[in-house]
């Protein structure tokens, strides 16, 4: 799982811990019942995205990973720019909207932005609530290099919740 960068022995020194996306993945037995995650912001074009991309590459057996927008539109290239920069391909991943979702199975729903609300009803009596409160990169205006810079700051923070999510 975590490996030490160093010389010496691990009693004599703190060691650095380096965790890589194939230390970090979450096993369930084959008989557990699935887990069902929904990450939700306003478009669904690239925080949702990037949360989903990181929670299919650490997730292990039986949990389902599911995004969706409250107003989606396209993928945004920056948000899969960024993730393929960690080798994570979120190019494929496809743009829903809530009702394409299978709501009656979700476990878990993490919003990303303030805009995410109001959820769906029967969705807020069943599912563990979590809201993460990310800038939209989207949003961003500037050079090209200024909105990659946001995109990466929201993907880096997503990463760290993504593995606290599925980790703990």
């Amino acid at each position: 799982m975590a490996r030490f960068r160093g010389s010496g022995n691990m009693s004599s020194r703190i060691g650095l811990i380096v965790w890589s996306l194939t230390d970090v993945a979450v096993e369930a037995s084959p008989m557990a019942k699935p887990k069902n995650f929904l990450f939700i912001c306003r478009g669904n074009q690239a925080r949702s995205q990037m949360a989903e991309g990181f929670a299919r590459a650490m997730a292990g057996m039986n949990i389902n990973i599911y995004s969706a927008g409250v107003d989606p539109s396209a993928i945004d290239d920056h948000a899969v720019d960024v993730m393929e920069e960690v080798g994570i391909d979120i190019s494929k991943q496809s743009v829903q909207p809530f009702d394409k979702v299978p709501m009656s199975k979700i476990d878990t729903v993490i919003t990303l932005s303030s805009d995410s609300d109001p959820l769906p009803k029967n969705l807020r009596k069943k599912a563990t609530q979590i809201h993460w409160p990310l800038n939209d990169p989207a949003a961003t205006s500037g050079s090209d290099a200024e909105v990659k810079k946001a995109f990466r700051s929201v993907r880096d923070e997503i990463r760290n919740r993504v593995e606290v999510l599925l980790v703990g």
